[in-house]
C-alpha cells in the first residue's frame, strides 16, 4: 500500500474495489482501538470503586460528563478543521492521543486524576468519527452509503466486546492499572498504518463532485441548514435517546451482573464478551435493511430503526426482571442485536441529507447532540438514579435504574424515529435547492 496520501482535485483519480474495502478495513480497526478504550473503563469500575471508593454518581459522571463534555465540545472544531484539512492526519493524530491518554488512565490515583485522563481520551476520540464518516461518504455511493457505515459501525460491539474480555480477565489478574496499559499502547501502532497506507481524497468524490473541496460553510451555516431539516432534528433526537440507553445501561452492565447476579470479574467480561459480539449483526443489518429497503422509499432509513427500537423493549423488561442468570444471559441477546441497528441508517441518512463539504461538521453536530445527551447524561442519570434507589431496594437499585433507563429512553427514541420519516423524503429534496 504505496499509494501517495493526498490527491489533488485536478488528478484522475481511479481506486479499485479492493483499496476501497481495504481503507474501510484499517478505518473498523480505528473504531474497535477507540471501543476498545472507551469499553475498557466500564468493565472495570467495580475494582476501581473498590481501589479508590467511589459513589456510582461518580462513576458515572466519570463515564460520562467528563468523557463527553470534552469529547462533544472538541469534536465541533476538529470536525471544522476536517472539511478543510487532510483528514487522514486528523484521524492519525486523535488516535495518538486517545491511545497515550487511555494508557496513562492506569496512573491515576484518584477521582480528579482519573477525571483529567478520562477528558484526555475524550478529546482525542472527538477526532474520530468525523473525519472518518466524511471519507467514508467520499469512498462510497449513497447507495451503499449506509451499508458501508454500519460495516464502520461493527467497530463498536467488536471493539466493546474486546474491551470488556480485555479489561476483565487483565483486571482479575493483573489489577486495572495495568489493564489500561495493555489496552492503551496497541492504538500508537494502528496510527503509523493509518497515516502510512491510506489515501486523502477530494471530498464530492463518490458523486463525482470532485470541486465540493474547494467550498467552504461556516460553522453557523452548517447548523442552520441543518436545524431546517425537521427529519434530521428527529433523527438527531432518536439517535440521542438511543445512546442515553446504549452508554447508560453499558457503563453499568458489568456491575449488574456482579452485583444481581453474583458472577466474577473475569466471568462477567467472558459473557459480556460473547453478547457483545452479537451485535455485530444487528450493526450490519441496519446500514443492510436500509439501502435495499431504501430503494423503494427513502422513510425506510428512519422506520427500520425505530422498529428494531420498539421491538427490543419486552426483551429489555424480560432481562432486567429476570431472576435465573442464565436465562437473563439469553434474553440479552436479541436487544444486543436489536439495539445498533439505528446506527448505519441513522448516520448515513445524515451524510446524504447535506451537501458535500459539510459532511464532517454534519456528523460533528450529530454526534455532539448524541453524545451531550447519550453519552454524557445516560451514565450519570443511571448513576445517580441507582444511587437514589439504593435506601429502598439496597443492592437490587441497580436493577430497576437501567430498567427505567431502557424501557423509557428507547419508547421515546422511536417515537422520534417515526415522526423523522415523515419529512424524510422532503427534506431529501432540499439538499439540492
Amino acid at each position: 500500500m504505496s499509494e501517495p496520501t493526498t490527491i489533488r482535485d485536478d488528478q484522475p483519480l481511479k481506486l479499485s474495489d479492493g483499496y476501497r474495502r481495504y481503507v474501510l478495513g484499517v478505518l473498523v480497526l480505528v473504531y474497535v482501538v477507540n471501543f476498545i478504550d472507551r469499553q475498557v473503563f466500564s468493565i472495570l469500575i467495580e475494582p476501581i470503586k473498590a481501589d479508590i471508593h467511589l459513589s456510582d454518581t461518580q462513576l458515572g459522571f466519570l463515564g460520562g460528563v467528563a468523557f463527553a463534555f470534552f469529547y462533544t465540545f472538541a469534536g465541533i472544531p476538529i470536525a471544522r478543521w476536517a472539511d478543510r484539512g487532510n483528514r487522514i492526519t486528523i484521524v492519525t493524530l486523535a488516535l495518538v492521543i486517545w491511545s497515550g491518554m487511555t494508557a496513562l488512565t492506569g496512573l491515576a490515583r484518584g477521582f480528579a486524576t482519573l477525571m483529567m485522563a478520562r477528558i484526555g481520551v475524550g478529546i482525542g476520540e472527538a477526532g474520530c468519527s468525523p473525519p472518518i464518516h466524511s471519507l467514508i461518504s467520499d469512498y462510497f455511493p449513497p447507495e451503499r452509503r449506509a451499508t458501508a457505515l454500519s460495516i464502520y459501525a461493527l467497530g463498536i460491539p467488536i471493539g466493546a466486546a474486546i474491551g470488556t474480555l480485555a479489561g476483565g480477565w487483565i483486571g482479575q489478574y493483573y489489577g486495572w492499572r495495568v489493564a489500561f496499559l495493555v489496552v492503551g499502547l496497541p492504538g500508537l501502532l494502528i496510527a503509523l498504518l493509518v497515516k502510512l497506507t491510506l489515501r486523502e481524497i477530494p471530498r464530492g468524490h463518490s458523486e463525482g463532485l470532485n470541486a465540493a473541496a474547494q467550498q467552504t460553510e461556516s460553522v453557523g451555516g452548517v447548523i442552520r441548514f441543518m436545524w431546517r431539516l425537521k427529519s434530521f432534528r428527529h433523527l438527531a433526537l432518536a439517535g440521542s435517546l438511543h445512546a442515553f440507553v446504549g452508554y447508560g445501561v453499558g457503563l453499568f452492565l458489568p456491575s449488574f451482573f456482579m452485583r444481581i447476579h453474583g458472577f466474577g470479574l473475569a466471568e462477567t467480561a467472558t459473557y459480556l464478551f460473547l453478547i457483545g459480539l452479537t451485535g455485530m449483526i444487528g450493526t450490519f443489518l441496519g446500514g443492510f435493511l436500509g439501502d435495499r429497503l431504501g430503494v423503494r422509499d427513502k422513510r425506510w432509513y428512519a422506520w427500520v430503526p425505530g422498529i428494531a427500537t420498539i421491538a427490543a423493549v419486552p426483551f429489555a423488561a424480560a432481562f432486567y426482571l429476570w431472576e435465573d442468570p442464565i436465562v437473563a444471559l439469553l434474553l440479552a441477546i436479541p436487544g444486543a442485536i436489536l439495539g445498533p441497528m439505528y446506527l448505519g441508517p441513522t448516520f448515513g441518512m445524515t451524510q446524504t441529507l447535506v451537501k458535500p463539504h459539510m459532511r464532517a461538521m454534519a456528523s460533528a453536530i450529530l454526534l455532539f447532540i448524541l453524545n451531550l445527551i447519550g453519552l454524557g447524561l445516560g451514565p450519570l442519570f443511571a448513576g445517580f438514579l441507582s444511587d437514589q434507589l439504593r435506601p429502598r431496594f439496597g443492592v437490587e437499585s441497580i436493577r430497576y435504574a437501567l430498567l427505567i433507563v431502557a424501557i423509557g429512553g428507547n419508547v421515546w427514541a422511536a417515537l422520534h424515529y417515526y415522526l423523522a420519516s415523515r419529512t424524510l423524503r422532503e427534506d431529501l429534496h432540499a439538499k439540492d435547492r
